[in-house]
């Protein structure tokens, strides 16, 4: 063991047994370096970070430029600030009206844990419900409403008044009544190894929800930012949620996430009690000039048209007998094995031969690609003749 993993061992909190000890010494486009000089091509994108690849071009300037502006100056919601301003506008023009409101917080899981807060304080209703094999977080409110229940059970009890329904399943849609405050679903669920519904079934859930003055909130925490072929993926299912939050790609590589409302649901949080939601750090100057950055190129850049090819592209090269099944939504992918084993030992190849794959949490018999939606042919054929390879070897 060198001195690296001995203080990234001990000194730095772990959430495994089994980290993947790949020292980085930079990244650029759709790579990472060690400090030896080894390149791997991030197939996954930082787990659904780095859509626009690492350090692009235009957000690198633009965190530039807003550091030599300010940092952080004030809590959330205080000091008018351009950068956070330029964001929220764009957000506006780019939505549905009733979506014309952002709140910026710090990461996907605060994100949704205010959206609850938000449909209990419209509603004044107290249930929830969620999805079984949802994934929103891992905070306690967040957790409450993710569907795992060996990832919560040691950290019981948890939010009350949390009932969960079977994700595309319309009969149990009666579940939601009139004492429900909001559904809360992945578009496209994203840790249950890309679970992709039909426009019917977000359609029928929709139409349940206002039946029944219910709430529904999109978490496009995953799903959101391009990675389905559209900005956002509810796009592709002609239906708009009450409440949308967003993360992971949102930032370009920096943290921030945000919830998404009308302007009229969100002023109740400004009264009954005032502060209904704070954050020191939401709407950071520097992370919002990099998330508008992030829009600016995908809107651009023409990135988007090119996303279902290059899904279809790596489908293509996939094609392999050990693949029991396949599932993909632009360049979001679950490939199903016979076994968890078998995904850690293509993983582990590809990790050895320059090609970052992975699992999903809750779906470990599924391996798990969403590359940079800025990744060329050329490098996807690289890559997946390496992983094409870690498949034959398995």
């Amino acid at each position: 063991m060198n001195l690296s993993e001995e203080i990234f061992l001990n000194h730095l909190g772990q959430t495994s047994p089994f980290p993947f000890l790949i020292p980085i010494e930079k990244a650029e486009g759709v790579y990472l370096y060690g400090p030896d000089g080894k390149k791997y091509i991030d197939m996954i994108s930082g787990i659904g970070v780095s859509n626009i690849g690492h350090r692009h071009p235009h957000v690198v300037a633009a965190i530039k430029e807003q550091v030599d502006k300010h940092l952080h100056i004030m809590v959330y919601g205080e000091y008018i600030q351009s950068a956070p301003n330029l964001l929220a506008q764009k957000l506006a023009s780019l939505l549905p009206s009733n979506l014309n409101c952002s709140y910026f917080v710090n990461s996907g899981t605060e994100a949704n844990e205010a959206a609850l807060k938000l449909a209990k304080r419209v509603t004044g209703r107290t249930e929830i419900i969620s999805c079984k094999k949802s994934y929103h977080g891992s905070t306690h409110g967040s957790l409450s409403v993710s569907g795992n229940v060996v990832k919560k059970r040691a950290f019981l009890p948890l939010l009350p008044d949390v009932n969960f329904i079977e994700f595309s399943n319309e009969n149990d849609l009666q579940k939601i009544t009139e004492r429900t405050a909001c559904v809360i679903m992945e578009t496209v669920q994203g840790d249950a190894g890309v679970r992709i519904p039909t426009k019917d079934y977000l359609k029928a859930v929709r139409q349940r929800c206002t039946q029944t003055g219910t709430l529904l909130i999109f978490d496009e925490i995953q799903c959101g930012m391009g990675r389905t072929g559209t900005l956002f993926a509810f796009q592709q299912f002609d239906v708009v949620p009450d409440i949308l939050t967003v993360g992971k790609a949102f930032g370009g590589g920096l943290p921030i996430a945000a919830f998404i409302s009308s302007k009229e649901k969100m002023q109740l949080l400004t009264h009954d009690p005032m502060l209904g939601h704070i954050t020191t750090f939401g709407g950071n100057p520097v992370c919002c000039a990099s998330a508008l950055a992030t829009l600016e190129v995908l809107e651009n850049e023409n990135i988007l048209a090119s996303v279902e090819a290059k899904g279809k592209l790596i489908q293509e090269l996939l094609l392999h007998p050990k693949i029991k099944e396949t599932r993909r939504i632009g360049l979001m992918f679950a490939f199903d094995f016979d076994s968890a084993e078998r995904v850690t030992r293509i993983v582990n190849y590809c990790k050895e031969n320059g090609v970052i794959g992975y699992w999903f949490l809750s779906n470990p018999y599924s391996f798990r690609l969403a590359p940079p939606l800025t990744i060329t042919p050329e490098e996807i054929k690289i890559a997946c003749q390496v992983i094409w390879n870690a498949i034959e070897n398995s």
